[in-house]
């Protein structure tokens, strides 16, 4: 049975969102959402290996993050329940439904089996999760579709 939220949790998750609001932070988190589409794993490893490029910077920094609190989570840290609140955790669905299609791939060309495995089985536990990035992949897509419309322009 998962523990009850506690106050510590929630100052935790204040603490991890203040993280989320250094300037560095937001650079790389708005590139992620908004700049960032990987097709393949190809794409995705462009940004991986372009070390001292600043993508590259804002791509670990963006994954080290979510990575780092999905292990909070995992190892029963910090509540699942509040940190599966859409408000908190909506920026971790989107990233992980930009590179979900190409999971098994990336981990291959990476000779890594646990590239992103904390994220993923974050993501993935509960029955909320999985629908949930369901709906981001569909998102996702609809992303990806308007901003190659706009670049068309």
């Amino acid at each position: 049975m998962p523990k009850k939220p506690t106050v510590a949790d929630a100052q935790l998750i204040v603490q991890l969102y203040d993280l989320r609001r250094e300037a560095e932070m937001r650079k790389a988190r708005s590139w992620w959402a908004g700049e960032f589409f990987p097709q393949s794993a190809d794409d995705f490893l462009k940004v991986a290996w372009a070390m001292g490029a600043q993508e590259n910077a804002w791509l670990r920094q963006v994954g080290g993050y979510w990575g780092m609190v999905s292990s909070f989570v995992n190892n029963g840290v910090l509540n699942e329940q509040l940190f599966l609140a859409p408000g908190f955790s909506g920026e971790l669905f989107l990233i992980y439904a930009k590179i979900h299609p190409f999971m098994k791939d990336l981990r291959q060309k990476l000779n890594d089996p646990n590239a992103f495995k904390d994220v993923e089985t974050a993501v993935t536990h509960t029955k909320w999760g999985r629908d949930r990035l369901q709906f981001m992949i569909k998102r996702v897509e609809t992303m990806r579709q308007k901003r190659a419309e706009q670049q068309a322009r």
